[in-house]
């Protein structure tokens, strides 16, 4: 069940064909024959070119866009979530400024990891509960294979709660909101509303607001 990404051995990834969720495996294999060029396959981590322990900051996402990564094969590459996120990552110097929406833009992470809390596409991007608990099962091992991890941003309520029950905390004692800071153990947790298209056309994620969670992140890790 568990595969390793290519070169980046310390961090297991579900397989391509992974039959955990029926649900999902069924979205995925319509696609699958709809877009056969296309990746349709569980996401994974995306880690920067210093492997795991090069990584400081987690940033974890809910699940695969539709045409974004369920495309690409890429966290956040092909739809606009991406385009807020790497030009961010890039101003707080976590990315190179490659990011061009396609797997061979050159884009290079630094310091920094990318995943979602869910691999697979879900239908309408809603995950069920019970997909998101099967699919901790992948993003505990990755939080845990980071040695240096110092930080980790987390993008929307289910991402934050995923997270935090993957590191053993009640959601109680680090509660969701956009700007939230926690520090739960040597880790410090950042929460902020997911920078989807709709978020930031409703007005409910400016850019200022989504920059700000990153310069708290940035500042942090320059302590200790």
């Amino acid at each position: 069940m568990l595969s390793a990404i290519q070169g980046k051995a310390a961090v297991a990834e579900p397989d391509r064909d992974c039959p955990l969720c029926p649900r999902l495996v069924a979205f995925r294999e319509e696609w699958r024959a709809r877009e056969p060029a296309w990746h349709n396959a569980p996401v994974p981590a995306f880690l920067p070119t210093g492997g795991p322990e090069a990584v400081q900051l987690l940033v974890v996402g809910l699940a695969p866009g539709l045409r974004g990564a369920n495309r690409t094969g890429r966290p956040f590459t092909g739809d606009y979530a991406g385009d807020l996120l790497y030009a961010t990552l890039n101003k707080y110097g976590f990315a190179n400024d490659r990011f061009a929406a396609r797997v061979d833009d050159g884009l290079e992470l630094d310091g920094a990891a990318i995943v979602n809390g869910v691999r697979c596409v879900p239908p309408e991007n809603k995950p069920t509960p019970a997909e998101i608990n099967t699919c901790r099962q992948f993003l505990t091992p990755v939080i845990e294979g980071l040695p240096k991890l110092r930080a980790i941003v987390t993008l929307g309520r289910i991402a934050h709660d995923t997270t935090l029950r993957a590191l053993g905390t009640k959601l109680k004692d680090a509660p969701f909101r956009h700007g939230g800071q926690y520090e739960i153990g040597a880790l410090s947790l950042f929460s902020s509303y997911h920078c989807s298209r709709y978020n930031t056309n409703t007005g409910v994620l400016t850019t200022e607001m989504f920059e700000a969670v990153f310069a708290a992140v940035a500042e942090r890790l320059k302590t200790a």
